[in-house]
């Protein structure tokens, strides 16, 4: 029993002779003196085999509590005598060297906590982990933040902000000594960041706020807006840089935002709209970079791009207004309104075309620009000027650039044209106005052989079908398609024609047309001379005999003649209409005809002949002479051959004004009627009963090629009500019910 007793080391003994003395003093001595700290190995063993000796002995000998309670007093006790005074010391002294000395003390404690956690390593292994208490570890960091950390952290969090500052005004610091002290308010989280974030980010936070904002008012009052943005982006890209060189990454969203509100959206109107070099001068000088620079910037803020939208969208519609603005005052300067204006069409299709370019390139083809760009173009493209609408403008454009002789482009450049005045053609309201317009002109082209290129012709209708869809084209696809069945149909007539020899001296030839695809045209019963009405019998004959269930209609004014005209020894081929070429035969005997006279021999009216007269003796080349000579056909006027008429050409053509208008704005008026009625109809056999106001809205929703006015809306619903396909609720006026 005494020779046990004799191996117990009791508690005063083993802490002051082994512990104490052999490693707690001289960790300390080496650490204040700042000397690299270290143990031999058989000091170090001797330290810690007393330790485990202490916390292994039996009960009331087991020191384990009491050297646990001892380790965090040691630590107590250096850090409240000799680290609190040094820090305490270097306050006033100087953010940098506070920091320094706090950077050393923490390293220092850092030693301490590894060496002691080394030689009470049994300790933490068995006591510390059965009672459940803070690792040796934990309570070393615990000890630090209670005695050193609270009492230091607003000094050193104030020293961290200043050098921040400093480095903002572009002075070089130490950014090492504020990564290690960032890292040191990390670990005094104790795993988790609060300490950081409660102690260093918020302060710092609002330092980054008010800093900002003193640098707002100062860039704002004397900085252009594209000068103040390239120091917003330079001190984003700066605080970003800061976050990865030496603060924690959860700080990097945070202190983005913060900048963001001071120096961004605090200022984005009066950036947007500043004098001199706001959103709209950066566009009349097509400052791209600065653009870019600025939707990047405000990209960053919520809705912070619909504002440059907005000006962006007011801008071009003010473009587009002065183009429009500019026809209107050569129509006012007395220039004749004509529905062929090249000038106006291509100045809108430049407009377009540049800035679909910038919302490409400058704004990342971003969905408020796209709907800017769409907003824009819909109203200039539906503001009409004079006389014709734009819907004619745009198609007659299309019409100089696909018939022969008009524009002089390359296939290529055809192709861009196309290309450019569809994309125009997508903001009309009226689209259904521009296809009867285009379906006309197009019937013209290719009824006078005057279309330049079957291919750009099925181009420009493909082009249309994409963007309207197939009942939008379906007419003028069947157009060129009746043009090209008929040409075998044509060959074999031709065969038929000159096998039975009946049309000598004539060549004939008949082209058969859908009347569902084609334009209406007047059809006068003109007196065909005999020759000529031989050659239909006989063709009538051929087609009735090949298509039994077809009906002819024979509209002259359509056709088209070459008339050999001799005049003494010279003779001429003269190139006309057929109606014309039926006037010229009249005057083959040589005779005087007066107006009235030629009108009940030809069975032309008026409206028909005067026409033709005027061009065959008020134009260019006149064929025939009039007496009273003027330029213009009266009733009273009487006719005769030129028999003196010469001409340095051969071939002669002569132009006469189309009887037919270039569309029929009834019978468009006609089709959206229909269309309409069809729309309420769909619509009230799915719904069964709505609302006015409803109804209204849904049939605007389903109307894709033409945007009517309530009223008119209002209207097809009373005719609808008329004819019993709808009545009104009895208990709501305002409501419809549908009649099966």
């Amino acid at each position: 029993m005494s020779q046990n007793q004799g191996n117990i080391i009791q508690l005063e003994e083993g802490w002051n002779d082994v512990i104490k003395k052999g490693a707690i003093d001289v960790l300390e001595k080496t650490l204040d003196d700042g000397f690299d700290t270290s143990f031999e190995p058989k000091e170090y063993i001797r330290i810690y085999t007393t330790c485990y000796d202490m916390c292994t002995q039996r009960s009331p000998y087991n020191w384990s509590r009491d050297l646990y309670t001892r380790h965090g007093e040691t630590i107590e006790t250096y850090l409240r005598n000799t680290v609190l005074p040094a820090l305490q010391d270097k306050t006033g002294q100087g953010g940098t060297i506070l920091l320094n000395e706090l950077k050393h003390r923490w390293s220092n404690h850092q030693i301490m906590n590894k060496w002691l956690k080394k030689f009470f390593t049994y300790l933490d292994r068995y006591y510390v982990k059965h009672h459940s208490l803070p690792t040796l570890e934990q309570a070393g960091l615990q000890h630090f933040k209670t005695e050193i950390y609270q009492n230091s952290k607003e000094n050193s969090t104030s020293a961290i902000i200043a050098l921040i500052d400093e480095e903002r005004e572009g002075e070089i610091i130490d950014k090492t000594l504020v990564k290690s002290i960032v890292e040191l308010y990390e670990s005094m989280g104790m795993g988790s960041l609060d300490s950081y974030t409660n102690d260093l980010e918020q302060p710092l936070l609002e330092s980054t706020r008010a800093y900002y904002g003193r640098k707002r008012e100062d860039w704002i009052a004397k900085d252009s807006t594209p000068d103040y943005l390239i120091k917003a982006e330079k001190a984003l890209g700066e605080e970003k840089t800061r976050v990865v060189e030496y603060l924690n990454p959860a700080t990097e969203p945070k202190i983005r935002k913060v900048v963001e509100d001071e120096i961004l959206q605090k200022v984005q109107m009066n950036l947007l709209e500043k004098e001199g070099s706001g959103c709209s001068v950066l566009l009349a000088n097509d400052k791209t970079e600065d653009l870019q620079r600025m939707f990047q910037l405000f990209s960053r803020l919520d809705d912070g791009l619909q504002p440059v939208a907005n000006i962006v969208e007011k801008f071009i519609t003010a473009q587009g207004t002065a183009c429009v603005d500019k026809r209107q005052a050569r129509l006012d300067s007395g220039e004749k309104d004509k529905n062929d204006d090249p000038e106006f069409v291509k100045s809108l299709i430049d407009l377009h075309e540049k800035y679909l370019g910038v919302i490409r390139e400058t704004f990342a083809n971003h969905h408020l620009f796209g709907k800017a760009l769409k907003n824009s173009f819909e109203e200039i493209v539906n503001s009409d000027v004079g006389q014709y609408s734009n819907a004619e403008l745009m198609s007659t454009f299309c019409d100089r650039i696909l018939k022969s002789g008009g524009e002089k482009l390359s296939e290529t450049e055809v192709e861009q044209s196309l290309d450019r005045i569809v994309q125009l053609f997508s903001f009309l309201t009226d689209k259904d106005m521009f296809a009867e317009i285009y379906r006309n002109q197009l019937a013209k082209r290719l009824l006078n052989q005057r279309s330049a290129s079957e291919d750009a012709e099925k181009a420009m209708i493909g082009k249309l079908k994409l963007q309207c869809g197939t009942q939008f084209t379906s007419k003028m696809e069947g157009m060129l398609n009746d043009l090209a069945v008929g040409s075998e149909q044509k060959s074999e007539f031709d065969q038929r024609l000159a096998q039975q020899g009946d049309a000598k001296g004539l060549s004939f030839g008949v082209q058969v047309l859908t009347i569902g695809n084609w334009p209406s045209y007047k059809a006068p019963e003109v007196a065909i001379p005999p020759q000529m009405s031989k050659c239909m019998d006989v063709f009538k004959e051929w087609h009735d005999a090949k298509h039994q269930k077809r009906r002819l209609t024979w509209v002259h004014s359509l056709g088209n003649a070459t008339v050999r005209a001799t005049y003494g020894k010279k003779s001429y081929d003269l190139q006309v209409t057929t109606l014309q070429a039926v006037v010229l035969n009249a005057f083959n005997d040589g005779k005087t005809y007066g107006f009235t006279e030629l009108k009940e021999k030809l069975n032309l009216d008026d409206i028909t002949l005067k026409p033709l007269m005027h061009s065959l003796s008020c134009g260019k080349h006149k064929i025939i002479l009039k007496s009273p000579a003027s330029n213009k056909i009266a009733s009273t006027d009487s006719f005769s051959p030129n028999a003196k008429f010469t001409s340095n050409m051969r071939k002669l053509r002569i132009p006469v004004a189309s009887v037919d208008a270039s569309h029929n704005k009834n019978r468009v008026e006609e089709d959206r009627s229909v269309a309409i009625e069809a729309a309420i109809v769909r619509i009230m056999k799915a719904r069964k009963t709505l609302g006015h106001q409803q109804l209204v809205a849904e049939v605007l929703s389903q109307l894709a090629f033409f945007k009517p006015q309530p009223r008119v809306i209002k209207k097809r619903i009373e005719a609808l009500i008329d004819r019993e396909y709808l009545e009104r609720s009895s208990e709501n006026t305002q409501q419809y019910n549908y009649l099966a």
